[in-house]
């Protein structure tokens, strides 16, 4: 039948995806006729669907409109998985995306926001889109943009100047009537000020930087005397972190949920929220999964939350996609925290679950479309989940991991999405956030999306670096989890296991399988003696890996492989359950080189204890000097790496006999700080 579209088609032309097509066909919203195993839908059938649904925000008959000029060319200020998901709409809807190199000789220093807006001009962009994280924060960068003639894919710099200063937004909400935690947000910032605040305030709270997010710098004190290095570490991380080092004070509210609202504001101020999602399930105030829907939020709860959004949003003169975030405890009361002015990491389980493109609704803005949705806001279909994939060892505290991405396996199938910003060769550096992809599962039901997710994670693979795959392949079968009562402090009550130890036990047939694949013939390796041949001896050679050293024999036949693997040079990496782990020939034994070791861990008798970096960093304080005496768990070095800070403390209780860094340094891994001798 002529004007007839497929799915696919109909998805492009109304500009949202193939299986949000799909399942308003599913659901009889959209009728179409099935010929051959194929759906078709008629032009006249899709043209009076738009009309009656306005389904995406589109221009209803008679509403005011703007002036609208299309984007055509779109300059990616950002990198990694989030500049690799706006291209992938920029393609969709016709749109030229320009990603600048951000490693290599020639690439643009994204922290430069002069160097930015001078490439944007130079790729010829009509605008520029921020992404999120540093830039998409900046007022400054974006009224530099719109200074030099390209259109700000984002709200007005006004906005994001007043909704970032976090003490500001929260005097502004409480000027609106939206509630805000007890707290303290003046300018004064002496020490004596905040000490006097937090006393009337009351422990446990919570010290957060003004000026950013993200859950850097943030620091719960449960103690008067505990204060004071409390704030020092914050103001620190806080001015490395956002260049500002100004604080404030919050009540801690213990086992809230954390939970937020999608708005979208058109230039015009027609708004509209998307429903919430839940992001409690946190660690370090980092998130680590979120949903959509809330399992804690009902239908009037949900009502009252998107008004509060809607009312800070509009009163602030939003435009674009933004997220207003809010605490809720047991009763259902909630508590404003902050506006984030930008897209979230966690906007696909809200496009999941109304089958929005938010990229694309952030274009259509900018290009001056006007935006019309029925109040107050989207129905949503299906559950949707979501973890972030992060390169970080959660088998030593999660510290951040640097190497690079010898093989890879995404999962698929139905429910299943995907957004990653990595591929084999990539370089994993301290340069840039440890998020390396966000895996995402869309189900008819909540427990249908958490079972596909534990499907897919289980069906992910990479190699060549440690990333947080095993923890979140543990994190999503968790009974708390899986019945959907995490809290803000779940993930700290529950972890780590108390099988975690048996669980992380690197199995023997790990072992046997990378001492067949570094003794097999191969180019790769280079060692003569890799064979594993002994005088009078059955064949067997010795292993190193995370520390471990075992003897181990060579079975005929090799054993079946049953692990994914990849062979770079001398070393063969393993995926354990999830964990990359490297294993190499590890050299013959020798009484030189034991007795470093022992030193090194602390177990020699009388000798010194060497306190080592545990990660590549920079040195942002020094806490001990030559001839200190310090305990065990003394602070001796803060480190910084990724924007988060690390404190190394005394392995033994000793004198500090040698101090080895000083402020500022840059270290690598196992670098000495400092030598203390019992």
């Amino acid at each position: 039948m002529p004007g007839e579209l497929s799915p696919r088609k109909a998805a492009a032309r109304i500009g949202t995806t193939t299986r949000t097509v799909q399942r308003w066909i599913a659901s009889g919203r959209l009728p179409a006729r099935r010929v051959g195993g194929r759906w078709h839908i008629a032009n006249d059938a899709i043209d009076a669907f738009v009309a009656a649904t306005n389904p995406l925000g589109r221009e209803a008959a008679g509403a005011p409109t703007s002036r609208v000029e299309p984007i055509r060319v779109l300059f990616i200020a950002n990198r990694g998985e989030i500049a690799a998901r706006i291209a992938r709409t920029c393609e969709r809807v016709g749109i030229r995306a320009v990603a600048p190199p951000t490693d290599g000789p020639d690439a643009l220093d994204l922290l430069d926001a002069g160097a930015v807006a001078a490439a944007a001009l130079a790729a010829g962009a009509d605008a520029v889109h921020p992404g999120f994280g540093f830039l998409a924060e900046s007022a400054d960068f974006a009224e530099r943009v719109i200074a030099n003639g390209l259109r700000w894919v984002g709200p007005p710099p006004a906005a994001i100047r007043l909704m970032g200063d976090k003490a500001a937004a929260r005097g502004f909400a409480r000027a609106l009537g939206v509630p805000v935690l007890d707290g303290y947000d003046e300018p004064d910032q002496s020490d004596d000020a905040l000490t006097t605040a937090a006393d009337r305030i009351g422990f446990p709270l919570l010290v957060k930087p003004a000026a950013g997010g993200g859950g850097k710098g943030m620091r719960i004190v449960r103690q008067s005397d505990l204060l004071g290095e409390s704030l020092d570490a914050a103001r620190r991380e806080a001015a490395v972190a956002f260049g500002d080092d100004r604080l404030i004070l919050e009540r801690l509210v213990e086992g809230a949920r954390h939970v937020e609202i999608q708005v979208l504001f058109d230039a015009a101020g027609r708004g509209v929220h998307l429903g919430e999602r839940d992001c409690s399930i946190q660690r370090r105030h980092q998130k680590v999964l979120e949903e959509a829907p809330s399992p804690a939020v009902d239908s009037a709860l949900r009502a009252r939350l998107g008004e509060a959004a809607l009312v800070l949003a509009r009163e602030v003169g939003y435009v674009g996609a933004g997220t207003c975030e809010f605490l809720l405890d047991e009763r259902g009361s909630f508590a404003f925290l902050e506006m984030n002015t930008r897209l979230q990491v966690e906007h696909p389980v809200t496009e999941l679950v109304t089958g929005r493109d938010l990229v694309a609704d952030q274009l259509r803005i900018t290009a001056g479309e006007a935006l019309e949705l029925p109040a107050p806001g989207v129905e949503a279909s299906g559950h949707a989940v979501e973890v972030r994939l992060y390169a970080e060892d959660a088998q030593a505290g999660f510290l951040p991991v640097f190497g690079r991405v010898e093989a890879l396996r995404w999962p698929a199938g139905e429910g299943i999405r995907v957004d990653a910003g990595i591929e084999v060769g990539s370089e994993i550096s301290g340069r840039f956030d440890p998020m390396l992809a966000k895996v995402i599962a869309w189900g008819p039901h909540r427990a249908t999306a958490l079972e596909r997710l534990a499907r897919a994670l289980d069906e992910t693979v990479v190699l060549g670096l440690v990333t947080n795959l095993r923890f979140l392949r543990w994190l999503v079968r968790q009974p708390v989890v899986l019945a959907g009562r995490a809290l803000i402090d779940t993930l700290d009550r529950i972890w780590p296991p108390d099988d975690w130890s048996e669980r992380v036990t690197i199995p023997d047939i790990a072992w046997l399988e990378a001492a067949t694949a570094l003794t097999s013939p191969s180019e790769e390796t280079t060692d003569p003696w890799a064979g594993g041949w002994r005088l009078n001896g059955s064949r067997a050679v010795r292993l190193e890996a995370d520390g471990n050293v075992r003897s181990v024999a060579l079975e005929t036949p090799s054993p079946t492989r049953t692990m994914a693997a990849a062979l770079t040079g001398d070393v063969v990496h393993l995926d354990l359950a999830g964990r990359s782990t490297a294993f190499r020939l590890a050299p013959p034994p020798d009484v030189d080189r034991a007795a470093r070791a022992a030193v090194a861990h602390g177990s020699a008798a009388t000798g010194p204890s060497q306190v080592a970096a545990p990660m590549p960093g920079a040195v942002l304080a020094v806490h001990a000097v030559r001839d200190q005496i310090v305990d065990t768990g003394d602070p001796i070095v803060t480190l910084e790496a990724m924007k988060m800070e690390h404190v190394v403390t005394a392995p033994i209780a000793g004198r500090v006999s040698d101090v080895l860094v000083a402020l500022a340094d840059q270290v690598s891994r196992g670098q000495v700080l400092a030598v203390i001798e019992p």
